[in-house]
């Protein structure tokens, strides 16, 4: 969950410590494992143009420290542009931009161009398909290349909720169970309407429903437990032409 705009800490819940933050985690090791197709775009672009031009839909700094090595030895070469719709702080000013902005908007730099397009569990977050729909058509008019990751709908463990099978159950049960308890990255809801905002905005996606919104893309997964956990949308093309 990299957009912090739309984890509970942004939506009034009080949110636990983010795992993603430390490196011996088992969620930043699949991070790190999933980086290296991220990485290859980069290479290539780099050889293709001497620099790479990126922009990270719903992204943190604190995310890209996964790929920490490849970015300072390239940093004089690259431009991560993230994009959330709240305030965040950079520190690393010289690689990495804010904009404060929604990655559903039609709109979103209708005159500019990117190298790539990233985004690590982000599409899941936006809200109704009619969202989704918007951020994939950003994600595919912005760069030439796009990589798309978000967890499987059909593994069996919720990763935000820590819940095995929290997804499947109906939306109302749902929100009774984030009032009732503290799950996954979220401490106890005490507001219905949160709580109901909060499921709204975490709604795992397919690899069908993702093969709709990315159909120019290469569709696959990442594993676990010999077991499909997360679905990767990868579109990798020429360079931008100009």
């Amino acid at each position: 969950m990299t957009n912090a705009s739309i984890t509970g800490a942004a939506l009034g819940a009080p949110a636990k410590a983010d795992p993603y933050a430390n490196a011996q985690s088992i969620e930043f090791r699949f991070r790190a494992r999933r980086f290296a197709h991220v990485q290859r775009m980069i290479e290539a672009i780099l050889i293709e143009r001497g620099r790479a031009d990126i922009l990270d839909l719903g992204g943190t700094e604190t995310y890209w420290r996964i790929g920490a090595d490849f970015i300072r030895a390239n940093r004089h070469r690259l431009t991560i542009t993230m994009i959330n719709p709240e305030p965040q702080a950079i520190q690393d000013r010289d690689v990495f931009s804010f904009h404060e902005a929604s990655a559903t908007d039609p709109a979103l730099f209708a005159d500019r161009g990117f190298d790539l397009v990233h985004s690590n569990s982000v599409v899941e977050h936006v809200g109704d398909w009619q969202a989704m729909q918007d951020f994939a058509a950003n994600a595919r008019r912005l760069a030439p290349r796009y990589y798309i990751q978000t967890p499987n709908y059909w593994f069996p463990y919720e990763p935000h909720f820590r819940f095995p099978g929290f997804q499947y159950l109906p939306a109302a049960a749902r929100a009774r169970l984030i009032m009732r308890f503290s799950l996954g990255f979220f401490r106890r809801i005490e507001d219905r309407a949160e709580a109901d905002d909060i499921i709204r905005h975490h709604r795992l996606l397919s690899t069908r429903e993702m093969r709709r919104l990315f159909p120019d893309a290469e569709v696959f997964h990442e594993k676990a437990f010999g077991l499909n956990k997360s679905i990767i949308a990868l579109r990798d093309a020429s360079p931008r032409l100009g």
